[in-house]
């Protein structure tokens, strides 16, 4: 389940399976998804992955 943390105001979704974090739901849910079904992390999605702040 991707999880949900807001730093300096801003929202960043966290994947559950890999850790790596994004601005969007989406891309979170997709990296979650593969990650599943692949037990492998997809380089279109993780290059779009962002460094939390702080």
């Amino acid at each position: 389940m991707v999880s949900k943390k807001t730093v300096n105001g801003r929202a960043y979704y966290t994947c559950s399976e890999c850790s790596f974090a994004y601005e969007s739901k989406g891309l979170a849910d997709k990296c979650e998804a593969w990650c599943r079904a692949n037990n492998s992390c997809n380089l279109e999605i993780t290059a779009k992955a962002v460094k939390l702040p702080g």
